[in-house]
């Protein structure tokens, strides 16, 4: 499905102690609602514990607001924020990222990332800045990427030139290590934890073979 729209999603899920400068929720969320999936298993897979497939739903009442900002994005999938608030977005297909002010002007497609394969659920997916950003202008991103025997998920980084118009030096740093040659579930979520690790997650590549390696420590 092609998306064509990006939208700010503002929340507001705790308040502050008037006392205190402690953060404490609203609201405590329903943990235990009706099952999110309903439908029947697609596999003879045999879940590690009971109720594994079958998670119950969350439930909150903190408020919330949605504001549509643009619609002229092209599959935008991954987000991020600047340091002034302006947003960082992927567009999956064909491959580009673009900075998002959050009045809705889209610039133009930021040059010097290499190419994706952009087939099937593949693209330009996740992308998160460097905590430094501010000093040394870091970008990390993941992507779809035809190598011998199909293709894989992959992290690059590069620095956003002075003008942000491009990326500088763009340097692939991670390729998963299972060529395959379907389209679908590449994954590509990616973020810095708090001490400075960069987490990425990665599909099982949707295909009967290959869903076990999602439980591999050995596939990486």
């Amino acid at each position: 499905m092609v998306l064509t729209m990006l939208a700010g999603l503002l929340l507001n899920s705790c308040s502050k102690n008037d006392n205190e400068n402690e953060v404490i929720d609203e609201d405590p969320p329903v943990i235990n609602g009706p099952s999110v999936e309903t439908n029947p298993p697609n596999t003879n897979y045999k879940p590690a514990f009971a109720g594994q497939t079958r998670i119950g739903g969350m439930k909150t009442t903190t408020p919330f607001s949605a504001q549509l900002i643009s619609t002229t994005l092209v599959t935008p999938w991954g987000i991020t924020s600047l340091p002034d608030g302006r947003l960082l977005v992927t567009e999956k297909f064909p491959g580009t990222m673009r900075i998002v002010t959050v009045s809705g002007n889209v610039g133009t497609a930021i040059t010097g990332i290499p190419s994706v394969n952009s087939t099937g659920q593949g693209g330009l997916l996740g992308l998160c800045i460097d905590p430094n950003f501010s000093s040394n202008r870091m970008i990390y991103w993941v992507f779809a990427e035809n190598v011998a025997g199909g293709s894989i998920t992959a992290v690059a980084k590069g620095k956003l030139a002075a003008n942000e118009t491009a990326i500088e030096g763009a340097v692939v740093i991670y390729r998963s290590n299972s060529p395959h040659q379907g389209a679908n579930h590449f994954g590509g979520r990616i973020l810095f934890d708090r001490t400075g690790n960069l987490m990425v997650s990665i599909g099982e590549r949707s295909d009967l073979v290959t869903r076990p390696l999602a439980q591999s420590y050995t596939s990486i």
